[in-house]
Order: C-alpha cells, then structure tokens, then sequence
C-alpha cells in the first residue's frame, strides 16, 4: 500500500510539479483570502472551565445584584482631594467620562448619598438625597464621612484621604446576556436529560452567535479603553492614575495577544532567516523552508477565520509554533537531500527529490503523528482555552506535513541540482562529541540521567497549582500597578461572593401561608407548618403593628435577629488577613444607624426604614446584598491578590466551614461565588489535567512505537529521553516553586510529542544503520553522523524559537518559552546520549 502512494505521489504529484504547485497556490490563496476573519478573544470566559456549575451559578448572582465587570480608576490628587479645585477637576473628568456612548454610569464621591455630612433625618431624606455637590453638604464632615464610613471607606475612598476611585460601567449588551441565559439553561437540560435534535442545533448555534458577539464586544471595549486612557492622560499631569478591572485586563491581553501573534510571528522568521543562512547557506535552503513555514500559517489562520475560531491567550503563541515546527520538518528533509546529493553527484532532481521523500515520509508522518497527540492529550484537560489550544495545533500540525511534502519538494523540481555543497563540518564535530562521551563515559552519563530523573521525581512532588493572577504581568505593565494601587490603598482586588439563602424550613412554612390565603374563606386556620413557625417567631413580630405587610414580617433576613447573624458573618469574613473590603447589609445598617439617633434599629424601624427611603438608597444600599424578598443575603468580599501567602482552596473551605461548624448554617444554604471561586476551580483542576494529558500522550505513544518498531522493548528506550524532559521541567518548575497554570501545564504533554521526534528518527536511522556490521557502536558513530546532525539543527532551532517567546509581556507565556525551551534541550541531550546508550545497553536488535 505504501509503494502504491509513494509511486502515485511521484508520478502524480513530483511528475507533474508546475500543476501541482499551481493547485497548491490556489489552495493557499483560498484560505488567504479568509484570513481577514481570523480573531482575538481574551474575554474572562476563555480561561473558565467548561459545564462549571459555579460558573452558571454566578452569573445567575450577576443577574441578580449586579455585574462585577466595571473599570476602576484610582486618582490621587497631587494637593488636597477635597480642594474645590481638585473637586471641580474630578467633577469635569467624571462628566467627560460618562459622555461616552458605551458608559452606562460613572460613580465617585461626587455622586454617592452623604447622610453625615451634616447628620440628616429620614423625613429630610425623603426630601432630598444630598452628595458632595449639594448646597447643604459641609466639605469637612464630607471628608470624615467618606473615610470613615463602613461603606465608602476602602471602596470609594483609601484611609488616608487622598486616594479615591471611580468606578464606571459599561452599557450591557441585552442579546448577548439572552443568549448565554439561553445555552446556560440548553447546557443544563443536557446534562440530566437528552436534548431534541432541535436544541442540539439551538445550542452549537447559541455558541458560534456569542463568540461572535463577544469578539465584537471585546473589541469595542478595548476601542473604549483607549479612548478613556486617552482622557486620562489630559489629568495625569495634576494626579497619579492607575486602571484596574476585569475590562482592563481584558482589553490588555487582546494586546499582549497581538504583540506575540505579529511580533513574535515576525521575529522568528528573521531570526531562523539568519540561523538557515548559518547552518545550509545556499539561498535556496532559506527560502523554500521559510515558505513552507509562512504559507502554513496564512493557512491555518484562514482555516481559523472560515470556522470563525477565535485566539485566546494560550492559543496566542500558535503562530511561533507553527514556525518552529515546520521548519523542523523542513530542515530533516533538507539535511537528507543534501546526504543523497554528497553520496550521489551525478543523480537528477527527481531522483534526488524522490528518494528524500522515500527516506524522510514514514519517520516524518509519525513525528507529526506523535507532535499531534501530544497536542491531542490537551483536549482532555476541561479547560477551555488549552482544548482549544489543542485543537489548533493538531490541525496546524497537519497543515504543516501537506506543505512541507509538497511545497518543498515541487519548489526542488524546478530548480537545478548543483554541485554538492561541501561546508565545515562544525555539527558534525559537536554530534561526534557527544558519541565520544558515549562511548569513553558511559556509566558516569547514565548514573547522571538517574540522578536527574530522581531529583525531577523530587521537584514534581513540590509542584503546586496556587498562584497569584497579579504574577501573570510584569511590574511595569499598568495592570499590575492598578492591582497594587487597589490592594494596598482600596481594600483589595479580586471580587468575591458569600450568597446566604434563607432556611428551607421557612420558605415551606411561606408557602404554606400562601396556599391558605389562596383558599376558600371558610378553609380559616391551618395547623401544618404555619403553626410551628408561628410560635418559633410570632412572638418577635407581635410587638411591631403593622409588621404583618411588610419586609420585616414576610423575609427571612431583614428582621433584627437574623440581620444580627449576618453582622457576625461580616464581622468574620472582615477579620481574615486575605480579605479587604467586606459589604453586606451589615454595612448598610452601620451606614444608616445614624437615622435612628445612632441606636441599634429594631424592626419595627428596619421596616419602616425600607418602606421610606428613596428609590436611590435603595439602589446603593440594599439591592446589592440583599434579593428583593429579603430572603437572600450577599456579602460583597474583596481580596488581597498581591498577598503572597493567599491561598484560595484554603480559604475557601476555611470560609465555608466557619459558617457551618461555628454558626450553624446549613451547608446547602451556603454558595461561594465569584471570580475568585471560578479561577480557583480552574487552578484547582490543573493537576488532574496534567495527569490526564501526560498519561493520554504516554500511552498513546508507547502504542504508536509499538506499532512503529514492532517491539514494546525499543517502544519503551525510545520514550525515555522524552519522559525524562517532559519531568526535568516539571520537577525544575517544583524546586524553583513556580506554581501550574493554564498554560504550563502543556509542557509536558507538548515535550513529549516533540521530544518523541527526535527518538523515532533516530532509532528509524539506527534500525538500518545496523544491520550493515551487527555493531552498535559503530552503527551509534554512523548515526550522530547522519541523523545526529538532523536532531541538533531542529533542535537548536525549536530552543532558539522557544527562547524568543521570553520577550512577550505575558509571564505564563515567558515560561512556556523558557521550560519549553529547556526540556528540548534535554531531550537533544538525552536523544545524544541517554537513547543510543540504552540502545547499546539492552540490545534489542
């Protein structure tokens, strides 16, 4: 069957190379042409793990007290922040800022109620709900009021006084919300019942229509982002201003995704423009492999625009990929024509392009084979963007197999053979060195791999996955300087939700009460559930008259007693060391304590309170955390990211065990939400991803060398050197406590797929080097000689491509360059040394 492809391939395709060029053209100018609809999309959705419960949960929570997903500006007045200058000039910037069409709104000490400042009665603030502008407002107590209420301190204003916040909103795009409503409740559905054929079509639908809509939003707001710095930078000059927020980060990483996409893309090619010009020298070595690379990118990002596949933060760096592995394949069927033209002078092209090809295809397809599960075994991970990631890169890697036998070869069949080139054999002399080492050490070099794979074993136990997101920019990016400015000035950064539902008990005990107010008149009295609760709490709701219509009397929360166990739930979740600002309902009541004469409210009074204060009080103060029933309660909790010893599983589970050990609250009436829940679920998952991933690569392999070499003994030499990369670099990440994250952890699956390249062209080349004398040290000189040089060209070339991506400003990214790079150099190394010795060692021919 093989001869039957090859002879078809050389009398069809290298036969006629003009016409097979120009179906290759036309092919390439197809997916050109569809290259304009290749996208970016950073979107905080693309780092979350797929069919998260926690994740439909909080967007319910979202619904329901509002987006977390605002813009902060921090500005701190070069003078006095309560100046009527620097009030005027806060005043103008707010109003500029609200002017633009995407805000919805633009919050600061200007605008928020002031109940203080002087002390207001509740009759008063029926009337009017006075601000920093307003007649009334006495600017000294305004100052105390601000930095010292529960509710403002830490959010809108740091202690000091001279740091506050605006915090702006961008306009919701109500379709987009409809349609991930609608997938939520679809994916749902799917999970505990089958979906029609119907809905299944309704739910790929509702996929591609929101990441269509979320690129186009993405990409508007990164548009508002630049026009609001471009605003800010006019007051720079009188304050020191820093952004922060999840639209920031957002818009901010598109950019750190065009950075690495175009410049990384752009500097590779120039930078392995100068390294084939070093390594072959004749034009012809540059321009057809660089072809080959480039034309497989223009592809792939075609393929990508027609399946409208957008590029998410791991994903970015494909483009470096695809450069790095095409050349390696490119550059053993370049090393292997230039052997047949040095052992053949007098040879034709065609013969000399059709042995190449004979020689390089099946030790090539299985390297892109192996490449591909290595690759492959990411799509076990559950992690979105790293699925995605794996997805790319197996088509890419495909991509890059067609071109490389077919753009290569036909561009040969059009030029001349020439004279063979003779160079200084300088990798020659390095690969005999490391036969040599071989041969005069071979103990010492295996005792040396044995130790390494004992210290890797060592590392790997003291790999963790907590990290601080902060860690993922450098300390000059604006991102990290808004993190710190917010962690240490305004009561922490990353949200997160403690959400209290009432007793199941009670909502029964309501509904029952609702049953028999809906019954005929003479069904008067019901002895079930109703009774119980009423001789539980009648008794606190007896005293208060008119109790019986009112929040006071039908919530489970909002009554003295129970909003006295939230102060305590407040009261704790303050005291932690991780957490910042803390608001709840216990704020409110702190905030509006001073309306009842500075006396505890009782509730009498809280439900007189909620019937009287303006719709805008309502809004600022109790929408926020507490449903409008009364029988839900929120603790808003913000946390300290750039607190090196935050550990977000720990605190957690230390979190939801105080409530229910210590206070006695149910566990299924306690939900943990928010970004800092999502992202802990995905840290949390990546050690079963790195499990799953490397066991899926090692298995699928050990059967592809099975397969391959027809013996499990050469099966298991021939995956040591990669295993071994793939652990030196875990257990480095270990000692060096580098913690996981979503793109470490393909390292190691990726190290194997690649390392495992090496390996089968060398023990393909040793498989007919020895047979020629029955000797393995000969047949292991021959190979250094011929393959050797193949395996230290691509891979100097994969090190030095990895290297470059050191330079994006996106750390996740500077250590998949840095590790990648390193565990190719062992594998170099160990395919040098490690394989050929255990070759020789165990003598499995």
């Amino acid at each position: 069957m093989n001869k039957l492809l090859i002879a078809a391939y050389e009398r069809y395709v290298l036969g006629h190379p003009v016409i097979s060029l120009a179906v290759v053209a036309l092919v390439v100018l197809f997916f050109a042409w569809n290259a304009p609809g290749f996208k970016l999309d950073a979107s905080a959705d693309t780092l979350l793990l797929e069919n998260d419960q926690d994740l439909r949960y909080y967007r319910g929570t979202r619904a329901r007290y509002g987006s977390d997903d605002y813009l902060l500006i921090t500005y701190t007045a070069a003078g006095d922040l309560f100046a009527p200058d620097t009030l005027n000039t806060l005043h103008v910037l707010r109003d500029e800022l609200r002017s633009l069409p995407s805000v919805e709104s633009v919050t600061t000490i200007l605008d928020v109620p002031l109940i203080s400042s002087p002390p207001i009665t509740l009759r008063e603030l029926q009337e009017e709900v006075p601000n920093l502008l307003s007649d009334r407002t006495d600017i000294a107590l305004a100052r105390v009021e601000l930095t010292d209420s529960p509710l403002y301190r830490d959010l809108l204003m740091s202690r000091d006084g001279r740091t506050t916040v605006l915090l702006l909103t961008f306009r919701v795009d109500p379709q987009y919300q409809a349609l991930v409503s609608r997938r939520a409740q679809l994916r749902e559905q799917d999970l505990f019942s089958s979906l029609s054929d119907a809905e299944a079509m309704e739910l790929a639908g509702l996929g591609e229509q929101i990441r269509d809509l979320r690129v186009i939003r993405t990409a508007r707001q990164q548009a508002d982002i630049a026009e609001i710095r471009t605003i800010l930078d006019q007051y720079r000059s009188s304050a020191v201003i820093h952004l922060g927020g999840l639209p920031l980060i957002v818009s901010d990483m598109v950019s750190y995704i065009k950075h690495d996409v175009t410049v990384f893309g752009a500097g590779i090619v120039i930078f392995l423009i100068l390294l084939l010009a070093a390594i072959v020298g004749r034009p012809r070595w540059v321009v057809l492999p660089l072809l080959c690379c480039t034309l497989s990118v223009v592809v792939m990002m075609g393929a990508l625009g027609i399946v409208d596949w957008p590029v998410t933060v791991v994903s970015a760096n494909f483009v470096a990929l695809l450069l790095i592995f095409s050349l390696s394949i490119t550059v053993h069927l370049v090393v292997r024509y230039r052997e047949l033209h040095a052992l053949n002078p007098g040879e034709d092209q065609f013969w000399l392009v059709s042995h190449t090809v004979r020689d390089k295809l099946r030790p090539c397809l299985y390297t892109t084979a192996t490449t591909m599960v290595g690759f492959g075994s990411l799509l076990v991970s559950g992690i979105r963007p790293v699925i995605d990631f794996g997805w790319m890169m197996v088509v890419g890697m495909l991509v890059i197999f067609v071109l490389a036998f077919t753009l290569l070869p036909l561009g040969l069949m059009l030029l001349p053979t020439g004279l063979p080139q003779e160079r200084r054999d300088y990798t020659g002399r390095i690969t005999g060195y490391f036969a040599q080492i071989i041969n005069r050490f071979g103990k010492p070099t295996g005792v040396f791999f044995l130790a390494m794979g004992l210290l890797s074993v060592w590392g790997i136990t003291r790999l963790t996955v907590e990290n601080r997101f902060i860690d993922y920019f450098k300390e000059s990016t604006e991102i990290y300087q808004g993190m710190i400015t917010i962690d240490e000035k305004l009561g922490g950064t990353t949200p997160f939700d403690v959400i209290l539902d009432a007793d199941p008990e009670f909502l029964a005990a309501r509904a029952a009460e609702a049953r028999a107010a809906a019954a005929p008149a003479d069904a008067e009295f019901d002895t079930g559930p109703d009774s119980e609760f009423d001789e539980e709490f009648g008794d606190e709701f007896a005293d208060e008259p008119g109790a019986e219509s009112d929040l006071g009397s039908t919530s489970y929360w909002y009554n003295t007693y129970r909003l006295g166990i939230v102060h305590q739930v407040h009261e704790y979740l303050e005291s932690l060391p991780e957490t910042g600002k803390v608001l709840s309902m216990s704020t409110t009541l702190q905030t509006l304590q001073v309306l009842n004469n500075n006396e505890k409210p009782g509730t009498f009074f809280l439900s007189l309170l909620y019937q009287r204060l303006p719709e805008d009080i309502k809004k600022v103060m109790f929408s926020p955390y507490m449903s409008e029933d009364g029988n839900q309660v929120r603790f808003s909790v913000r946390i300290f990211e750039s607190d090196l010893s935050l550990r977000r599983a720990e605190l957690l589970q230390k979190i939801r065990q105080h409530l229910v050990t210590d206070m006695g609250i149910a566990d299924e009436r306690i939900h943990l939400t928010g970004m800092l829940v999502l992202y802990n679920n995905v840290l949390q998952s990546l050690f079963r991803s790195q499990i799953l991933t490397i066991g899926v690569v090692f298995l699928a392999i050990m059967l592809m060398f099975v397969t391959l070499f027809r013996s499990v003994r050469i099966a298991f030499i021939a995956i040591v050197p990669s295993m071994l990369a793939a652990g030196s670099v875990l257990g480095m990440m270990g000692i060096l406590s580098i913690p996981l994250d979503v793109m470490t952890i393909t390292i190691a699956a990726i190290s194997i797929g690649i390392g495992v390249d090496h390996s089968i062209h060398y023990v393909h080349r040793f498989q007919e080097e020895f047979p020629k004398d029955r000797s393995y040290i000969a047949a292991i000189e021959r190979c250094h000689k011929s393959i050797g040089r193949a395996i230290y060209y691509t891979s100097i070339i994969i090190i030095a491509g990895f290297s470059m991506l050191s330079l994006s400003s996106f750390i996740p990214t500077i250590y998949f360059g840095l590790f990648t790079g390193f565990s190719m150099l062992v594998a170099l190394v160990a395919n040098l040394t490690l394989l050929p010795l255990l070759l020789r060692w165990l003598r499995p021919l």
